[in-house]
Parts: structure tokens; sequence; C-alpha cells
């Protein structure tokens, strides 16, 4: 796939989501080999929501991620761009208040939020570091953020069979348990492209967050940035 091809407009990106959206969370379980599980886990400890709290969750899909955080008993506000994500998740957990939203607009007022994230979203926005700040625009002064994304494994001959795991097998696998498997070329090439963490850290702390810091998890696969949006 060339470097063109991940150059997709946003109702491109949108629309491919909204392909996939009935055998979203089926998909994700299985191309990650049931690890999802625990990175949702990690998302909602790192978050830390009180009961009361107002959390955002962007990207939400199907709300399978924000289901947690109103268990704990925040209000929280699943949102995405891709209105097939919503209108199956609206199905599946209809107690959740839905929003369709852009990352670069957020139909959100200034420091509503007392906690904002975003899990395996943030590379499929136009501008990343827009949506950083826009993130911050809707954060409570002292309010958090955590992006879950892919990243770079930590140790380097894994990192090699990663990559050719997910430039070969992830749309193999794909093809059998997804809709539409080119989406997942799609997803694996924009995985390839992201920046390793402390590149993104770097990006954060440029968008205008503070103690910023990251942990990984399943050994870099994945890794877990935490910001505060200064008081």
């Amino acid at each position: 796939m060339s470097r063109a091809s991940l150059d997709k407009q946003p109702h491109e990106v949108a629309a491919m989501f909204d392909d996939v959206a009935e055998r979203y969370d089926l998909t994700n379980d299985v191309l990650s080999l049931g690890q999802d599980r625990l990175w949702r886990r990690a998302v909602l400890k790192a978050v830390g929501p009180q009961p009361g709290e107002r959390v955002l969750d962007l990207a939400a899909g199907t709300g399978t991620s924000s289901e947690p955080f109103a268990a704990r008993g925040a209000f929280v506000v699943p949102a995405d761009f891709s209105l097939g994500m919503l209108r199956v998740g609206k199905r599946a957990r209809p107690s959740l208040p839905f929003v369709a939203g852009d990352a670069m607009r957020l139909p959100f007022a200034d420091a509503v939020f007392d906690a904002v994230t975003i899990s395996f979203g943030l590379r499929n926005v136009s501008d990343p570091d827009g949506a950083l700040r826009e993130l911050q625009r809707v954060t409570k002064p002292g309010g958090r953020l955590v992006v879950c994304e892919f990243s770079a494994p930590t140790w380097r001959p894994f990192r090699t069979v990663y990559v050719e795991y997910l430039m070969r097998a992830l749309p193999a696998v794909a093809t059998k348990v997804s809709s539409n498997p080119d989406a997942y070329v799609y997803l694996a090439e924009s995985i390839r492209a992201w920046p390793h963490q402390a590149g993104l850290a770097d990006r954060i702390t440029a968008a205008g967050w503070s103690a910023v810091g990251w942990r990984n998890l399943s050994g870099g696969i994945v890794a877990l940035h935490r910001g505060v949006r200064a008081a």
C-alpha cells in the first residue's frame, strides 16, 4: 500500500468504519487475541473515573469502551464520527448517550469534562494535533487525558514479527471475520506509520497538555499516554 492510500478524506474514513460496524467488536477481539479487553481495563484504571464525573469517550465506536465508566458511576458520553458505529452501539447499549461528533470540532462547550479519553482513534483523525488541542478545550482545568493507541514494541526482534503480522496476517484474518477486510489493510498501514511512544508524548505536550507520560502495554504493542490540563 502506498503512503497516498493513508490520505483518506474524513468522510471516506467514516464510511470505512460504517462498513465494519456490525462485526467491529468481534473482529477486534479476534485480531488482538483478546488483548483488547486488557487494554480497556488499563484505560479505565488510568482515567480513574469517580461517581458523578463527566467523561468524554471519543472514538467510542459501539460503546464497548464506554460501559466501564458508566459502571463506575461516571456520566460518560460516547462520541464518534461514524454513524454506523453509533447505530450499532445504540441498539446494543440504549442507556448510553451516544453523540455524533468530529474530533476537530467537538459539539461541547469549553471545560465541561473531568476526563477525556480516546482509544485507537487518534491516528485516524485527519489532524491529530488539532484533535489533542480540541480535547484540551473541552476539559476542565486539572482534568485528565488518556490516549490508548498502537505503538512500537520495545523488543526489536518482536517488533519485526509484529510488523509482519500487521501487514500480512492481520488482513488475512480480517477476511474471515470482518465485513470489510480492506479496511483492516488501511488500519494496519496506519498503525505502522504512527509515531512511537516518545514521539506521541512530544505531540501531546506540544498541544498544551502537562505532566505527560506513558506506560507500555503488551510489550509496547500499545501505549497508554496520560496528560493533565493545567489549572
